[in-house]
């Protein structure tokens, strides 16, 4: 297995599978991004709406995931932009033949493993970094994640790290931030947990803010692991 990192636009992604699959999810996310780049010049609107946002007829998959993904979780579009594309390279990596694929796309992860996978969390709890412990998958899985404290990403929340789970990773995407909007505090935590795990299609989520950490739904195992900052992705280039 290698890890590479990858950049175009305002995409910066880790790549780690065996190397013969590497090229299959770059050329992959050119298309998605392609994809949202041609419904941008048509309708600048879905760029900047924060509010659900209809498919037309003639929108590339990604593009209608994404509008999918924004009328579930109660979001704009872009909000699963980084999952709907995330997603799209590891189903062409599937497609040729990978068996073991995770696109890291700034913190929203789509993965698929034929073996246990640790998901580093990038926040400290009681001075620890936690990791999911993930299970082999069998077939796509979202790991996404919203914050308030790190990362450009917009959200109305607090929260230092908002996780949701799903199958549906443009989903995943999408309904962490609507958790992150919603999670401003200790109080109500609970509810807005509950709230995104009734989501159809979610199938956990877990929310980490002033020192509380609160999970719903089936969530991997969390476990103790050393932080290696250096390896969580970010823009490196301009």
């Amino acid at each position: 297995m290698i890890r590479e990192h990858f950049e175009v636009g305002q995409t910066a992604v880790t790549i780690i599978s065996e190397r013969d699959f590497i090229q299959a999810a770059k050329e992959a996310i050119f298309d998605a991004r392609s994809q949202i780049e041609m419904k941008i010049a048509k309708d600048p609107f879905f760029r900047t709406t924060y509010e659900p946002y209809d498919a037309s007829p003639d929108d590339g998959i990604v593009v209608k995931r994404m509008c999918d993904a924004s009328s579930l979780a109660s979001v704009g579009p872009m909000a699963a932009v980084a999952g709907a594309i995330a997603e799209y390279a590891v189903e062409r990596m599937v497609l040729c033949g990978s068996r073991y694929a995770i696109v890291d796309n700034g913190g929203d992860i789509a993965m698929i493993s034929d073996k246990e996978v640790l998901v580093g969390m990038y926040m400290d709890v009681n001075g620890q970094r936690l990791s999911l412990k993930v299970p082999p998958t069998g077939r796509i899985l979202g790991i996404c994640s919203s914050s308030a404290s790190v990362g450009p990403s917009v959200s109305l929340g607090r929260s230092d790290i908002s996780t949701v789970i799903s199958k549906d990773v443009s989903l995943a995407d999408a309904c962490a931030t609507t958790l992150g909007n919603l999670v401003k505090g200790r109080d109500g935590m609970a509810e807005h947990l509950e709230t995104v795990c009734e989501i159809d299609g979610i199938i956990g989520c877990l929310a980490y803010c002033d020192g509380m950490l609160g999970i719903c739904g089936d969530v991997p195992e969390l476990v103790r692991t050393d932080a290696d900052d250096d390896i969580i992705t970010k823009v490196l280039f301009s």
